[in-house]
């Protein structure tokens, strides 16, 4: 299967989504899932803020087209998704307007809109500073609700999150997140044969 790899935080060495996809990806190609990995940072490659190209033989319109084809061309994608301000990276959401296209992966029909990209795994790897998968503070994650609408939008249901939520809230907290990001990283390949 095609792998589409993207890695969206600005932070570097230091990000713990570079580090869950990385992890993800390896854990895909040792199961053989992966046969071939396409890889495309938005952090230090950032694609610009969307606006229209009315011109369809600029360099932007053919950048969009490109960013637009690597999408569909993948079976799988792994997406890096840290949690900046309780939402997504602006890179992430310029990936996502050249993705989200009437007539390629969505139309609207007799009754509303249609996605057209179903089929494709997607599995997000989404850090968090602090715990929002429950209690009062999930009424603050416009992160993974938005990720959910936005690809479920375009057909894709098969949607995986790997989290390593609390890892601002000191060095054990931080430690136990990875530590059970990884434990599901492990179970990736059972959940989807079962």
């Amino acid at each position: 299967m095609n792998v589409l790899h993207l890695d969206t935080s600005a932070l570097g060495t230091y990000s713990i989504s570079r580090q869950l996809t990385a992890a993800i990806v390896g854990q895909l190609q040792r199961d053989g899932v992966a046969s071939s990995v396409s890889y495309r940072d938005l952090a230090a490659e950032p694609l610009p803020h969307w606006l229209p190209n009315p011109d369809p033989a600029s360099d932007n319109a053919l950048r969009d087209e490109a960013v637009l084809q690597q999408f569909v061309d993948a079976d799988i994608v792994v997406l890096g998704a840290p949690m900046y301000n309780f939402t997504i990276t602006t890179q992430l959401k310029s990936w996502l307007d050249r993705v989200l296209v009437a007539g390629r992966t969505f139309r609207y029909g007799p009754n509303g809109p249609e996605g057209l990209a179903g089929g494709k795994r997607v599995i997000i790897a989404s850090s968090r500073g602090g715990k929002y998968s429950g209690g009062p503070a999930a009424a603050m994650d416009f992160q993974e609700p938005y990720l959910r609408t936005v690809l479920g939008f375009i057909g894709i249901t098969d949607i995986e999150f790997v989290r390593a939520e609390g890892v601002a809230m000191g060095d054990e907290a931080k430690q136990a997140a990875l530590q059970a990001a990884h434990a599901t990283i492990g179970e990736l390949a059972l959940r989807k044969a079962a």
